[in-house]
């Protein structure tokens, strides 16, 4: 790596597609994005187009170049993150199979976008085998990961044109577009595919055969799990985080605007980029003296930190690196390999939240009415209701605004719950509702929305905790981050410090940038340098946000947090005495 290197980065988030530059320190050089299409036919189906992503990345890496000023020759490394969504392509062509039933004849339309929730009988009836590799994945397999989407569409598609069919995650859809190799990552299959690395509780290939036949998808077993991949080291390969998966092909470097045989990383969920873009940062608090922080590559420190991706449209997943396998009701994993090879990563999630607050401000009365006071303002939404918020806190004389919604429960997974509940079927409610409808009470919504948000992330670090980890801060990543309420609820709520990085809205990039670094340190002996060693390089110091909350706030925020649990044991006890009175009565 040398002062003249740049690399690439290439996140594909739930909206857009994003590119930046940066060069061997990890400074940002340039950064673009594009809007990305998104179909939603009906309720819970969500799909997306291989070909407009990639078009979109096109668009946004000749702009970067173009903006930043960097030679295309010197571009030496690229990195990929993605959604965990599933893409689909034929074998025998390679191009795009559509998913968008019932005919299946649009082939644009060939990604099923993380956030679709079609294969509802098909996660139950995967669930319900109680295969041992779901111990690997929580305990059960989300409705949002690939392998119930893979089996929807086994039921649902042609024959024919099933078998077709080769399935990538997002990311490694990428890679393949960039080098024409049919490489994966453990990042992707182990996380969201049902892999469990070999040697662990039995596995032999990584791939579970007798899983696949018991759910009935014995196809993707065949030839070695050619359709997935295949087994690493036989008939495919499978990588760790930036690990050279192979060189940038002609076909797309004319594409790109990049120069033929830049070097591609393995790529990544876009949540495990933010991982990767933040934690390695430095953190300095007020008063301490110099060369206090961490210190330089010290991979033990990264084991209590929380990365959380907290955009604005996004979900927001909580990541952290440990050292031992632990497990508990409440992760997503234990999952091996997928970011540095032979350390385990453990995921809780918000199935939403940045959406949740779009959701709850868009629907409530005043909507249009604080906008136009916001714009009147030249502000922001987010900005003109904190401040509302203070000037009602003044008003009454409150102590805290914590106080002015002391009354008002809000309970928001109206997504569903990735963990650590783990039920698709939770959704939202609210309680203490009044006849108000004024922009006074829509920015109570919005906060207690917000206090939602604090007050999982508190779940999801004690369940987390409560399973072998030891978090003890968080690092913070995406648009919210600018929201500097929410950042001290956060803060407030979980007792811990948040870490904001400098580069607020490009930390996911940065991470996938990090990969295209990782790749391009190949020596001869075809091994790259250790990417905690390089994200501890590149990572620029950041801002903490400590905990501010009084003795009478805490204890507030504490009684709430036992409603916040109360109201979700609730409702699904609420369901349950439904279901059970109702039998098995159909429409």
């Amino acid at each position: 790596m040398t002062s003249s290197s740049y690399f690439l980065g290439v996140d594909v988030g739930t909206g857009s597609a994003r590119v930046c530059i940066i060069d061997h320190t990890g400074e940002i050089k340039a950064v673009e994005s594009k809007e990305i299409q998104t179909w939603n036919p009906k309720a819970n189906y969500y799909e997306q187009s291989t070909e407009d992503i990639w078009s979109a990345i096109c668009y946004c890496t000749r702009l970067v170049l173009e903006k930043s000023g960097v030679s295309s020759q010197d571009v030496k490394g690229i990195g990929f993150d993605a959604t965990c969504s599933l893409a689909v392509m034929s074998e025998d062509t390679d191009v795009p199979i559509s998913v968008a039933g019932p005919d299946f004849t649009d082939r644009t339309r060939n990604i099923i976008l993380w956030m679709d929730h079609r294969p509802v009988k098909e996660t139950a009836e995967i669930n319900a085998t109680n295969h041992k590799l779901l111990r690997y994945v929580g305990g059960s397999m989300s409705i949002e990961m690939e392998i119930p989407k893979v089996l929807w569409l086994k039921n649902n598609m042609p024959k024919e044109l099933f078998n077709k069919c080769k399935f990538y995650d997002l990311a490694d859809v990428l890679t393949h577009l960039a080098t024409g190799k049919e490489t994966r990552s453990f990042c992707s299959t182990v996380c969201k595919q049902g892999f469990v690395p070999v040697g662990i509780d039995g596995s032999v290939k990584g791939w579970q055969d007798d899983f696949l036949n018991t759910i009935g998808l014995p196809e993707l077993a065949e030839d070695n799990f050619r359709r997935m991949g295949g087994v690493h080291g036989q008939n495919g390969t499978i990588l760790s985080a930036g690990e050279l998966v192979g060189e940038l092909s002609e076909k797309a470097a004319k594409e790109l605007g990049l120069a033929a045989g830049t070097k591609i990383g393995s790529g990544v969920i876009d949540a495990y980029a933010g991982w990767i873009g933040t934690v390695g940062a430095k953190i300095k608090r007020d008063g301490e003296p110099p060369g206090q922080g961490h210190a330089s590559n010290d991979i033990e420190q990264c084991f209590k930190r929380l990365a959380a991706v907290a955009g604005f449209a996004i979900r927001t997943p909580a990541n952290l690196i440990c050292s031992q396998l632990t497990r508990g009701y409440a992760l997503r994993g234990p999952y091996r390999d997928v970011l540095l090879s032979g350390f385990w990563m453990a995921e809780g999630g918000q199935s939403s939240t940045g959406s949740l607050l779009h959701n709850v401000l868009t629907t409530h009365p005043s909507h249009a009415a604080a906008l136009e006071s916001a714009k009147s303002s030249s502000s922001n939404i987010f900005d003109y209701l904190n401040a509302h918020l203070e000037s009602m806190r003044k008003a009454e004389n409150a102590p805290t605004i914590t106080y002015l919604a002391r009354h008002l429960f809000f309970y928001g997974d109206k997504h569903g719950n990735r963990s650590p509940i783990a039920d698709a079927n939770m959704r939202g409610a609210i309680v203490g509702l009044s006849m108000d409808s004024s922009i006074d009470d829509l920015a109570l919504q919005y906060f207690i929305a917000m206090e939602f948000i604090a007050q999982q992330t508190r779940h999801i670090i004690e369940a987390l905790n409560n399973s072998g980890h030891s978090v003890s801060s968080i690092f913070m990543s995406g648009g919210q981050c600018k929201n500097k309420l929410l950042m001290q609820l956060i803060a407030d709520a979980t007792g811990y410090p948040v870490l904001i990085p400098k580069y607020i809205d490009a930390a996911v990039v940065l991470g996938a940038a990090m990969l295209g670094a990782k790749a391009a340190s190949v020596n001869e002996k075809g091994e790259t340098e250790n990417l905690w060693a390089i994200m501890d390089k590149m990572t620029q110091p950041g801002t903490v946000i400590e905990p501010m909350a009084s003795r009478k706030e805490k204890t507030l925020l504490d009684a709430k947090y036992q409603v916040f649990l109360e109201m979700a044991k609730a409702q699904q006890a609420y369901r349950k005495s439904i279901d059970e009175a109702i039998g098995d009565w159909k429409i």
